[in-house]
């Protein structure tokens, strides 16, 4: 009885499943098309408002600046005059992919009423493919070979490519080596077999311009997993019960590198030391990437925010695995020095640390 109940439940199970499945790789289409078509749009509206204005690179300038201060008081960060810049540059690179709108914008960014997998070819409606984000046609836009470009966005759709592998492939002059190839399909099939699967639905969500896009909050639910989430919180409020003149500054940290966006969990500022931590937290092992990845952190961030009279930046590498905790403080070579003098009569100790860390962990999962 039991044996035929698991055999009919299967069935039903995957039919459920391929529903879940097919609705979530929706979401992650229709995100994809109107992002990316209202970018074109824009872009357009912002050329054609130069071409017919006057021919000074002061006037255009002051434009954008103006309509940059418009936009972003309404619509939030995604608006700066960059990347206004880009969506021009987006237009300018694809003419004729779209079809121009009338006053107000409407039907052009509805998608079709019933879906169909994505393929090799355009989406026919909406001129970009809906598995190509933002992300992949700022990547796409730069190259200036009509057919090299055309060349990656088909294969980028073809292999799945996330934008990384995208640019890997770009930087890597793949275009060019496959027409030097004698065996072209060979290459083709390789190429295709590395790709990774298609982002999920919260893949895409983090993305910082669909998040500006759709106007969500860039909260730590976002980011971060549901344990990893309440260790932070009570990591927070640990610090500042220390006393030794934390100040809270930001959570969810966001930095930018080139195309890259990175977000440190938490930093404080401590007005002993002049000097600001940042905080990472781990969940699983901690691993040499992960130390060299903080470094960068406290580079990218004293390069940012860091002002004359600050003392060199701290980063704090927090693990927490199921039966060990572990902390790591990473310093710069040239401040080590300075740390091990000064630094460690006001931070905690890595033992405060990992027991922290520890006696969280238990409260939590003992509450589940």
């Amino acid at each position: 009885m039991n044996n035929k109940n698991e055999l009919t439940f299967d069935p039903f199970f995957d039919r459920i499943a391929a529903i879940l499945d097919q609705s979530r790789r929706n979401v992650v289409r229709s995100v994809n098309s109107q992002v990316v078509a209202a970018y074109w749009h824009i872009g357009r509206e912002i050329f054609e408002a130069l071409q017919a204005g006057e021919k000074r690179a002061q006037y255009g300038q002051k434009l954008l600046e103006q309509l940059s201060k418009k936009l972003q008081a309404q619509y939030g960060k995604g608006f700066s005059t960059t990347n206004l810049k880009y969506f021009r540059a987006f237009y300018q690179a694809y003419p004729d992919r779209l079809d121009p709108i009338g006053h107000p914008p409407g039907d052009q960014f509805k998608l079709p009423a019933t879906g169909h997998p994505a393929g090799d070819q355009l989406d026919a409606d909406n001129g970009f493919h809906p598995d190509l984000s933002w992300s992949h046609y700022r990547v796409l836009m730069r190259i200036e070979n009509e057919k090299a470009r055309q060349f990656y966005e088909e294969e980028a759709v073809a292999g799945a490519w996330c934008r990384r592998q995208l640019e890997r492939q770009v930087n890597s002059l793949f275009y060019e080596r496959i027409l030097a190839s004698k065996d072209k399909k060979g290459m083709l099939a390789e190429i295709r077999e590395d790709g990774a699967k298609s982002p999920g639905v919260m893949d895409v969500l983090k993305d910082p311009y669909v998040l500006e896009f759709l106007d969500l909050p860039q909260a730590e639910r976002i980011h971060e997993s549901t344990l990893e989430t309440a260790i932070i919180s009570n990591l927070q409020h640990f610090l500042l019960e220390l006393g030794k003149g934390f100040s809270f500054v930001a959570r969810q940290k966001r930095m930018r590198f080139d195309d890259d966006d990175f977000y440190i969990d938490l930093v404080f500022y401590n007005f002993h030391l002049k000097c600001f931590l940042l905080i990472d937290l781990k969940i699983g092992k901690l691993t040499y990437q992960d130390i060299g990845q903080m470094d960068g952190y406290v580079r990218m961030f004293e390069a940012n925010y860091k002002v004359e009279g600050d003392n060199p930046t701290i980063g704090l590498i927090l693990c927490s695995e199921k039966n060990e905790a572990v902390a790591r403080y990473s310093v710069l070579n040239e401040s080590k020095q300075l740390f091990a003098a000064k630094y460690v009569t006001y931070l905690p100790t890595e033992e405060e640390l990992e027991k922290e860390l520890q006696r969280e962990r238990r409260r939590l999962e003992e509450t589940k």
